[in-house]
């Protein structure tokens, strides 16, 4: 593996004991994890293979022991390549049983007759296995019982490490150089489905693995929204571009977006704009160890909606790290605590009128003494292509 990719095992031993500890504090035999981030959290399994619903892929964490993966063979040698030992594979897809027989035994094997595994169950979790699969593997285990894993799962990836950290770094300083690039591919008469490709390009030449995620939108002082897929009409003079990206380097991702006034723009636009600017650095002076995620929610919205409760986006940041959103939700319902280590986005939203918004988004991490700029915060005027 490349020095400059992955960690070293004593990353992914510190996670297993830290889980364990947990584990033990929760009255948990083990932890069975199903998804590719739970998997790689604790393994190192960086693959984009995933993305075959196909296969179901295991993990099982005991109590005192090390991770065991059963998997389909199809990844034995990839998994063989990181710090697993105990490797059980079966060749799948098999419709009569792909891979329940292998799953039961190894948890009959290490857990205890009545022994509990805990399954991550909380918001953000699902089960990624046939639910027919699943129905087999607990009529199989006898009184073992499967139980929520107590948020433990969430609760370690929520708070980085500093390696995590400078992964995190590193992916948002690649679209950093992508977003300053952006008047090679951009300007009057360009069709917004070729600034996507291309800007996507552009991520890929300043060193991205791979864009996960592209989003964004054009209209005349604003969009309508920040999810439709591009469309081939051009760029207009009096647009605001606004594009949002979730790159990945090395397994982790940025997620971060610029606005750009294609010509010049409305007064509205621009000072809305401020206006967004405003409520992310009033959310970034207040982001600090204890301080709430639903705090930074009402501080971003007593200015851009004087307090209203926010807009139909729902939130106005989330967490970030191996997945383009992770927990905690900056919503008014969230009381989630922050604390060192926790990496955030900021996106406050604003209406300009029915049917146009803008939104800005910066990427953060939480220190001892307050929060860091991940994102190159944006610049305090709309940039203007030519």
């Amino acid at each position: 593996m490349a020095k400059d990719r992955g960690f070293p095992t004593e990353e992914y031993r510190q996670r297993v004991t830290r889980a364990q500890e947990l584990m033990n504090a929760s009255d948990l035999d083990a932890l069975l994890l199903t998804t590719e981030p739970e998997v790689r959290y604790f393994t190192g399994f960086l693959t984009r293979f995933w993305e075959s619903p196909t296969r179901p892929w295991f993990v099982l964490l005991p109590q005192s022991t090390d991770p065991i993966a059963i998997i389909p063979s199809i990844g034995s040698h990839l998994m063989g390549q990181s710090w697993i030992d105990d490797i059980r594979t079966w060749r799948s897809p098999d419709y009569s049983d792909d891979g329940v027989s292998l799953l039961a035994a190894c948890i009959m094997e290490q857990v205890s007759a009545k022994g509990r595994i805990g399954v991550p169950s909380g918001t953000e979790s699902h089960l990624r296995m046939p639910l027919s699969s699943w129905t087999a593997l607990q009529s199989r285990i006898g009184l073992r019982k499967m139980v929520c894993d107590k948020s433990i799962v969430r609760n370690l990836r929520m708070i980085k490490s500093d390696r995590e950290i400078a992964k995190i770094r590193e992916t948002c300083a690649i679209a950093n150089r992508s977003f300053a690039r952006v008047a090679e591919i951009a300007h009057v008469g360009a069709a917004l489905d070729t600034v996507f490709r291309r800007f996507q390009m552009l991520c890929l030449e300043e060193g991205a693995d791979w864009v996960g995620y592209l989003a964004g939108a054009a209209g005349p002082g604003g969009y309508g929204d920040v999810i439709s897929p591009a469309t081939p009409d051009p760029l207009r003079s009096g647009d605001v571009l606004m594009l949002d990206t979730g790159l990945v380097r090395d397994g982790y991702y940025c997620d971060f977006d610029r606005n750009f006034a294609v010509g010049p723009i409305a007064a509205e636009a621009e000072e809305a704009y401020v206006k967004l600017l405003d409520a992310s650095a009033a959310a970034f002076d207040k982001a600090r160890p204890g301080v709430t995620a639903a705090e930074l929610f009402h501080c971003m919205d007593q200015i851009v909606t004087g307090g209203a409760g926010g807009s139909d986006a729902g939130r106005m940041g989330h967490g970030l790290g191996m997945q383009l959103t992770e927990w905690p939700s900056l919503i008014a319902q969230d009381e989630t605590v922050l604390a060192p280590g926790m990496v955030l986005t900021l996106e406050p939203g604003v209406s300009i009128a029915p049917g146009q918004t803008l939104v800005h988004e910066e990427d953060i991490v939480i220190t001892e003494n307050g929060a860091a700029y991940l994102s190159a915060p944006a610049p305090r005027h709309m940039r203007e292509l030519a």
